[in-house]
C-alpha cells in the first residue's frame, strides 16, 4: 500500500519550514517547494536527519503549470498526495490605498490566494479518488480580525481564505477530505521585514515562534480522520502591564 505524502508550499522558511520539521515525526514522506531551492536542500536535509524522507521540488505557486508538473512528480516519487500544508505568502511595505502599486497587489493576491487554490486544485482529484485528504491553509490573525496595518491586498487575499476552506469543508467531507483555516498572529519570521515598520528585539520577543505554528499544523494534521478544525486561531499572549 502506498504510504500517504504531505506536501509544504513555502517549506524554506518561517512557518512552513517548522511546519516541515514539525511533521517529520510522524514518518511520512514530505515534499518540499519554495522559490528557493538552496534552503529547501537545507530543510530536507534537516528532515533526514530526524530520519524522514524529504523531496525538494522548487515551486513558484503563481505558475499554474508549474504547480500541476510539481504536484505529479511529487506523487511518482513519493506516493499519493494525502495531505497540504500551504504556506506561501506575500506581503509588501506599501500598504495603503495612497501608495499601493496595482501590479503589486494583483501578485500578493496570486500567491496568498490564486496559489493556494491551484495547489488545491492540483491534488484535490487524488484525495477524492483515495477517499481522504486534510488541507491547512496557513492565513493570518489580519483574516480573522480585520488588522488596519496589514495592507489592503493581504487582508483581502488572506480574509478570502476563510470562505475557502467553508467551501472546501461543505463539499468535500463527504469523500473524507477536511480542511482548516490557520490563523496566527504575530510570529517573529523574516516576513516581518516586509513590514512598513520593521519590529524591533523587544516586539519580536513577546511574539509567537515558527515552532509554535508548526506544533499547531501538527496538531491539524495528527487529528482523527472524522475529526474537522474548520478554524485555528492562535496568538502572542498580552505581556504584563
Amino acid at each position: 500500500m502506498d504510504t500517504p505524502t504531505l506536501w509544504i508550499t513555502g517549506a524554506g522558511s518561517g512557518m512552513g519550514r517548522a511546519a516541515a520539521l514539525a511533521a517529520a515525526e510522524d514518518g511520512r514522506p514530505i515534499a518540499l517547494s519554495g522559490r528557493r531551492p538552496e534552503v529547501l536542500e537545507e530543510v530536507a536535509r534537516e528532515i533526514r536527519e530526524l530520519g524522514g524522507t524529504a523531496l525538494p521540488v522548487p515551486l513558484d505557486v503563481t505558475d499554474r503549470e508549474a504547480v500541476r508538473a510539481a504536484a505529479a512528480r511529487i506523487a511518482q516519487e513519493l506516493g499519493p498526495i494525502e495531505a497540504l500544508v500551504l504556506s506561501a505568502g506575500m506581503n509588501a511595505p506599501r500598504r495603503y490605498w495612497r501608495d499601493q502599486d496595482l501590479e503589486e497587489f494583483a501578485a500578493i493576491t496570486d500567491t496568498n490566494l490564486l496559489g493556494p487554490v491551484s495547489v488545491i486544485d492540483a491534488v484535490l482529484p487524488g484525495m477524492r479518488e483515495r477517499g481522504a485528504g486534510t488541507i491547512v491553509l496557513i492565513s493570518s490573525y489580519s483574516a480573522w480580525r480585520f488588522s488596519p496595518d496589514a495592507g489592503a491586498a493581504y487582508s483581502a487575499s488572506k480574509t478570502a481564505l476563510g470562505p475557502l476552506v467553508a467551501t472546501l469543508n461543505a463539499q468535500e467531507n463527504r469523500h473524507g477530505i477536511r480542511a482548516c483555516h490557520l490563523c496566527p498572529g504575530d510570529v517573529d519570521s523574516d516576513f516581518l521585514d516586509r513590514r512598513p515598520t520593521v519590529p524591533g528585539a523587544g516586539e519580536r520577543a513577546v511574539m509567537l515562534s515558527p515552532e509554535d505554528v508548526g506544533r499547531a499544523v501538527a496538531f491539524v494534521l495528527t487529528s482523527p480522520p472524522h475529526v474537522v478544525i474548520d478554524e485555528l486561531v492562535i496568538s502572542p499572549a498580552k505581556p504584563a502591564a
